[in-house]
């Protein structure tokens, strides 16, 4: 068994209230979290026996069971938080009493505004840190080609992984989209993520793939937001600090799982990956994706960023934990030059960040500048 890090969170989110939200993409573990740390009763709301129990009296079942409770797909029964809230407010002492897992974030969330605020701890679950399958003796390099989502890394072998990677974005466009009632078609929804794993770790532009799709931008707009409720991509937004240049505005587009986009990318071996004119791109969303999870584990708090100007001076991620700020570049090659850690020196010197990282696949860590070190990638994260 793989121990995720979020374990302990979860652990001390209980002890502190009484209902735990574990949010996630689906086929992300939170299931498999759950079962082990927990005892109590599991029911999956999108299956049918288990969504019997409460679809005629919400209350009478939820009274029913011992705690602690595990609700999966909670967000599949709206009628289920008002009753949540009555129960907790018949005894606010009682912590981990009930734990809710679900894959669609904003419904959840405004859910839990509504009737869970102050009652519930949120916590996310992602793919798979490297932290945690170093000591299964899984190289960082083949975290990278298949990414996070348990099922994927651990796959017997390329066509297994081939076939779970497919798997899982069919049963994303053809069944959670149309559940969603999102106005778009399977078929449109596929080719957008198609086309947002081509711009993978570039600015997004709205308008480029509205004429893409044949679609507004404000509807193109929407359908990223999906995507983002679904936990598929990552907008990461522009930093503003109080400098006199002219910065570019716009996000970057990710997707989160580096290996759902070597699947659209057609890319199936670390050969292909290394050779891949995507690879640096690629590199820099898991290094991305990696660092914000650690981080924000550590701090939900913690503020993610990318800087760039329009003269070219570009920072791959501005972390801002409180009143510091860290830039961070990324680097897939074995070796850095200066202009690898130029932008951060100059960064430092201008006050945009208080210190800068390297982060390359190379085994030597060293510091080239004054508040600027190189670190190699499997230290940072192992």
């Amino acid at each position: 068994m793989i121990r995720r890090q979020t374990t302990q969170l979860v652990h001390d989110l209980a002890s502190q209230f009484p209902a735990v939200l574990i949010l996630g993409p689906r086929q992300c573990g939170k299931t498999t979290l759950a079962k082990e740390m927990l005892t109590g009763e599991y029911f999956d709301l999108e299956k049918p026996s288990d969504r019997q129990v409460f679809d005629g009296d919400p209350e009478l079942a939820l009274r029913r069971f011992p705690a602690p409770l595990i609700i999966d797909e909670a967000q599949t029964l709206p009628d289920l938080f008002p009753v949540l809230r009555a129960l907790i407010d018949e005894d606010r002492r009682h912590v981990g009493r009930f734990f809710l897992l679900g894959s669609v974030n904003p419904f959840l969330l405004e859910k839990v505004s509504e009737s869970l605020a102050g009652r519930v701890g949120i916590v996310e679950l992602t793919p798979f840190l490297f932290s945690e399958v170093a000591a299964h003796d899984i190289a960082l390099n083949t975290l990278w080609l298949r990414g996070g989502m348990p099922d994927a890394c651990l796959a017997a072998g390329t066509a297994q992984w081939r076939r779970w990677q497919e798997n899982y974005l069919r049963t994303f466009v053809e069944r959670d989209i149309p559940r969603q009632r999102a106005g778009i078609s399977p078929v449109q929804m596929r080719r957008l993520i198609g086309l947002v794993a081509h711009r993978h770790g570039g600015l997004l532009n709205l308008s480029e793939l509205a004429r893409a799709l044949g679609v507004s931008y404000h509807t193109v707009r929407e359908h990223l937001d999906v995507l983002e409720a679904h936990f598929i991509i990552r907008r990461l937004p522009p930093y503003f600090p109080n400098v006199g240049k002219r910065l570019v505005k716009s996000p970057k587009l990710y997707l989160r799982d580096c290996g759902v986009l070597h699947h659209l990318l057609g890319i199936d071996s670390e050969r292909a990956l290394l050779g891949s004119p995507y690879c640096g791109r690629s590199w820099e969303g898991l290094m991305t994706e990696q660092l914000i999870t650690r981080e924000q584990l550590a701090d939900p708090a913690v503020e993610c960023y990318h800087y760039r100007t329009h003269a070219g001076a570009e920072i791959d991620l501005v972390l801002k934990r409180g009143p510091e700020r860290v830039g961070y570049e990324f680097k897939s090659s074995l070796s850095v030059s200066k202009r690898a850690w130029s932008t951060l020196a100059q960064a430092v010197v201008e006050q945009v960040i208080d210190r800068g990282v390297v982060v390359y696949a190379g085994t030597r860590r060293f510091q080239p500048a004054q508040s600027v070190e190189v670190l190699p990638a499997a230290d940072l994260l192992g």
